[in-house]
């Protein structure tokens, strides 16, 4: 138990394959059968096979109790249920999976792409430090440039820096595993503005796990992981009606760790009040259980990075 809130391995909902197909099915509610938002151009993802994913080691709290828990065949089947939805309606490009590398997986912390410019995660835990030369490696290959960062500031990339299309800014999260420093090193590299938001609940390491940019200015965020000052800032930028606040129980599903693709929210978990303020903004939510991740402390975000402006340049696999 963290400070008497509920505990994420008890919050992790049980898994059927054949559920996870049927997800996205049409339910009888009239409003979702709507054509979804214009949607922007078709982006491109990264994504990392789970082919070595697991639970070897304890970084935050959803670890606790999991290790060696993790069913590798229903995790594969769970990610290629995700690939295969996002494949309908972007580009995708892979990393190759590395043995000894569980985490791998999580491509959303390689690091942050903006244009042809990228910069490499810094991590904060030891054990995803081998990581860093993998995923630059990815990058040059991709004809990025790799952007300078010092290597005492930890940054764990768009697990904790999201941009914000409709502004143009760069959310950045800092208090567990990023720097408070690292939003004026983004601003200096991506010439935007990186607006600092201080985590405060160990359950929402990374600013993916609680807080997630949508089309059209709307905003879904868990607003208790974040401080005063952050929950006023957001406030600020983001007006009340283009605000989704997420309770407890949807953020501790990982409902605000989604990823939205023409106007489709694909995430792990969301209960009928949120489906339908989603619905009501003109998104359609889409359900791909993820929950072997989940004992990871990641789902639908922490598996795909986005590549902004890359969807050309990429090459996917065929």
């Amino acid at each position: 138990m963290i400070d008497g809130r509920s505990t994420p391995e008890n919050s992790l909902m049980r898994f059927d394959a054949e559920a996870a197909v049927l997800s996205d099915a049409p339910r009888s509610d009239a409003r979702e059968a709507a054509p979804p938002r214009p949607a922007p151009a078709r982006r491109a993802l990264l994504m990392c096979a789970p082919d070595h994913f697991g639970i070897d080691y304890i970084i935050n709290p959803w670890m606790e109790n999991q290790i060696g828990q993790a069913a590798l065949p229903r995790a594969k089947a769970q990610w290629e249920n995700l690939r295969g939805k996002l494949a309908a309606h972007s580009d995708i490009a892979f990393v190759a999976p590395t043995p000894g590398l569980p985490d791998m997986v999580f491509t959303a912390n390689a690091g942050l792409a903006i244009g042809e410019k990228a910069v490499v995660s810094r991590f904060h835990a030891k054990e995803l430090r081998p990581e860093e030369r993998l995923f630059c490696e990815w990058f040059e290959a991709q004809g990025y440039s790799i952007a300078p960062w010092p290597e005492n500031i930890p940054f764990e990339g768009a697990g904790d820096a999201l941009l914000d299309h409709a502004r143009g800014i760069v959310w950045c999260g800092y208090g567990w595993r990023s720097s408070e420093d690292a939003p004026k090193y983004l601003e200096k590299i991506f010439g935007r503005r990186a607006v600092a938001l201080r985590l405060v609940d160990p359950r929402f390491y990374h600013l993916d796990t609680c807080f997630c940019p949508l089309s059209g200015g709307w905003l879904m965020y868990h607003p208790a992981a974040f401080d005063r000052a952050s929950q006023e800032a957001i406030r600020a930028i983001a007006p009340v009606e283009k605000r989704i606040e997420v309770g407890e129980k949807d953020a501790l599903a990982f409902a605000c760790n989604a990823v939205e693709v023409s106007g489709r929210v694909f995430l792990n978990a969301c209960s009928d009040d949120l489906r339908s303020r989603l619905i009501d903004a003109g998104f359609t939510p889409i359900v791909t259980p993820l929950s072997e991740f989940m004992k990871a402390g990641g789902a639908a975000k922490c598996l795909t990075l986005q590549l902004p402006g890359a969807a050309s340049t990429i090459m996917p696999r065929g």
